[in-house]
């Protein structure tokens, strides 16, 4: 998790080898919900698709961010 460079907040995802993915949080969100998200999806085998479960649970609203 990082402060974008408009201020907002953005998720990092970086296997360390391969994939490195970014998506930029919509909306006012509290950090207490996303870093329990986060916690929980990291826990997962398939981090990718916990993370987005667990976001969806609480419903926070991301956007993919491209380059």
């Amino acid at each position: 998790m990082r402060q974008g460079r408009r201020g907002g907040v953005e998720i990092i995802y970086d296997d360390g080898v391969a994939r490195r993915m970014v998506w930029r949080v919509q909306g006012r969100v509290s950090e207490n919900q996303l870093g329990e998200a986060l916690s929980r999806a990291a826990r997962q085998v398939k981090v990718v698709p916990a993370l987005y479960a667990e976001l969806r649970k609480r419903a926070i609203v991301v956007e993919a961010v491209l380059g």
